[in-house]
């Protein structure tokens, strides 16, 4: 959420350029997930993969590193995978939100003599807070039930590092063959959600409603 909006409010800025940035935020969007995946599996590959190569070239670090072989490598290197596959979806959902603005209110603080970041924090957040309490819900509700980029990348190795609640039900229901047992893992999921979205919609309409300071 902080990148996305970071980012669109860059691309929502006029500069030199901003349809060409614009296009650049769609590829990790538009190529196909599973492709994006094995792409970026084949860049922490520490024989060959192009991010072990860069930081041998800049003497980094003095061998190959697997980052998919090691718990605390593989840990973030699923964490950076999903953030370059979310960030466009944020990026775009926030410039939409940006730009359905009017701009009068910030021709309004120009005038009064408001610098850019007191225009950002007084009239930017304020509108776009319900478009930001949407999509954080929508992007934590995708996280949580990311199933593709771990499994693709480690399958919840190694050790069990990068194991979901989503991959270990997997593994119940599928590996294990315990498909009782798989089957109630869901529905807990499914309850926990439920649960976690009321409060968290309760908590931010709270906070929504509350005076700015």
């Amino acid at each position: 959420m902080i990148i996305g909006t970071f980012g669109a409010a860059m691309l929502n800025a006029a500069v030199p350029g901003r349809t060409l940035f614009r296009v650049l935020t769609m590829p990790p969007w538009i190529v196909p997930m599973a492709i994006g995946i094995f792409m970026w599996g084949w860049m922490y590959n520490g024989q060959f993969g192009m991010i072990s190569g860069v930081l041998q070239r800049m003497g980094v670090v003095d061998g190959p590193v697997a980052f998919l072989a090691y718990g605390s490598t593989a840990f973030w290197a699923t964490i950076f995978t999903d953030v370059w596959i979310g960030v466009p979806m944020v990026t775009l959902y926030m410039l939409a939100a940006m730009q359905a603005i009017p701009q009068d209110l910030y021709e309004a603080a120009w005038t009064d003599g408001a610098g850019r970041f007191y225009r950002f924090r007084r009239i930017t957040l304020p509108l776009i807070l319900p478009a930001m309490i949407t999509m954080s819900m929508l992007s934590l509700i995708a996280t949580f039930n990311s199933f593709d980029i771990i499994w693709i990348l480690t399958r919840g190795g190694p050790s069990g590092e990068t194991t979901t609640m989503i991959i270990d039900t997997y593994h119940t229901a599928i590996g294990s063959k315990k498909y009782g047992e798989g089957a109630a893992r869901a529905v807990l999921i499914c309850i926990f959600l439920s649960i976690f979205c009321v409060a968290y919609f309760r908590v931010t309409s709270r906070l929504s409603q509350e005076p700015a300071r």
